[in-house]
């Protein structure tokens, strides 16, 4: 049976060098894939997934009430697929991450979904939240912070490099760094801190 993946990891850990590096290789075996990106980043054009190291590649770029399953459905049906790709996949709304569920079990074919875990305030994307809950399997694409530790955490810096700690949840062409948890000092940051306790 085909699996639904989640690989996961904080921001510039190569997330999408290595979805491009994956789709290469079904297509050097002739295999036919399909890639796909939210239309909410266009920073390299509103059809296109890149990487920090220059690899870049077209994919099919689709908004909130895109219905995932019933494209790949289609496209299967007139073309065998072999792989489907989802870049950026934070973004994904809970039905479209159901529709990739279908895509698996009705389909029988695999799903590699790439992403962030959390913002920059610690807090769990929507998409991730749903693809940590319902995947088959999950990995984790690793990187380091600057105190030498794994980072795990993406810290929003302004123009001028200071740390942003409000804002809305996505705002595309913003600088990051990823940071371990001690580094970001998620207790300083994070909204729960402001909750009340009841």
């Amino acid at each position: 049976m085909a699996k639904l993946y989640f690989y996961y990891s904080a921001m510039n850990a190569g997330k999408s060098t290595t979805l491009l590096q994956a789709a290469h290789n079904y297509e050097e075996r002739g295999m036919r894939v399909l890639l796909f990106t939210p239309i909410i980043d266009v920073r390299d054009g509103e059809q296109n997934i890149s990487s920090r190291i220059g690899l870049q590649r077209e994919a099919i770029s689709f908004k909130d009430d895109f219905d995932l399953f019933e494209n790949v459905k289609s496209e299967n049906a007139a073309e065998k697929i072999s792989c489907v790709f989802m870049d950026e996949a934070q973004f994904l709304t809970p039905k479209q991450v159901l529709q990739l569920t279908m895509v698996c079990d009705k389909l029988n074919i695999p799903v590699l979904c790439y992403g962030l875990r959390t913002d920059f305030r610690g807090e769990v994307f929507e998409g991730s939240k749903y693809l940590l809950g319902w995947a088959d399997i999950m990995g984790e694409i690793k990187t380091i912070c600057r105190s030498g530790k794994k980072a795990t955490m993406n810290a929003r810096l302004d123009a001028e490099g200071n740390r942003v700690t409000e804002g809305d949840q996505v705002e595309i062409g913003l600088n990051y760094v990823a940071l371990s948890r001690k580094e970001f000092q998620l207790d300083k940051v994070s909204p729960i801190v402001n909750q009340s306790d009841e």
